[in-house]
């Protein structure tokens, strides 16, 4: 989105398999420790700090008055296919990766449950994509939050030859300039046992301990 948009910007590293994410300094702007997050020193108002990919790219589109919809009808039609990512695509893909690539054991109910969801969302997409161009007409941050969730489609289980009308948006948006340079700059890295240990397993107390933990190397205890 900030390719797309063209504005200058800064990425700063959270290292998340060594425990960045519960610095008390990125819990600030960040609460739920997770990543992206967004701080904007040049906000109408002041800096602006946020967190959640859904409001960034609200924020972001309202900044640059573009790729959020012009009138109410076609920006309503945005918000409801980014709202569906956020509640629905993004965490049944991410449950499909996780139980097919990355839990500890093997759970045959997990991986029938996400990966038959995702490919039940993945035929809300086709349906869709079957009508227009694009999930709401034109070219906009529902596509730039859904496109990421299909890149690895194949880990989730799915083949996109089941679904023409999604592989031809997959396509189209894979080709746009803006998304290539900023695609480029992310990069996977599979996580050792340590980076595993700060993944998962993360209860509010642990959290606490966490971040409790930071503090004090901090302070120098």
């Amino acid at each position: 989105m900030l390719e797309e948009c063209g504005f200058p910007y800064k990425v700063v590293e959270v290292d998340i398999g060594r425990g960045d994410q519960f610095r008390p300094e990125f819990l600030r702007i960040s609460p739920n420790n997770k990543i992206p997050a967004l701080v904007d020193h040049d906000g109408a108002e002041g800096p602006i700090e946020l967190f959640e990919s859904g409001a960034i790219l609200v924020y972001l589109a309202d900044k640059a008055g573009r790729l959020a919809g012009g009138d109410d009808r076609t920006r309503y039609s945005v918000l409801q296919w980014l709202f569906w990512q956020v509640g629905g695509l993004g965490p049944m893909a991410g449950q499909a990766n996780h139980f097919r690539a990355f839990a500890p054991e093997r759970v045959d109910y997990g991986i029938r449950r996400y990966t038959d969801e995702v490919n039940r969302l993945y035929g809300v997409l086709d349906r869709r994509l079957e009508q227009t161009e694009y999930l709401a007409g034109q070219y906009s941050i529902a596509d730039i939050a859904c496109w990421p969730w299909i890149v690895p489609h194949r880990r989730q289980g799915q083949d996109l030859a089941d679904f023409p009308a999604l592989q031809r948006w997959f396509d189209r948006i894979t080709a746009r300039p803006a998304v290539q340079r900023g695609f480029e700059l992310g990069n996977e890295r599979l996580m050792d046992p340590e980076g595993y240990d700060f993944l998962y397993g993360q209860t509010a107390s642990v959290v606490k301990r966490r971040r409790e933990s930071h503090d004090t190397s901090r302070d120098g205890g």
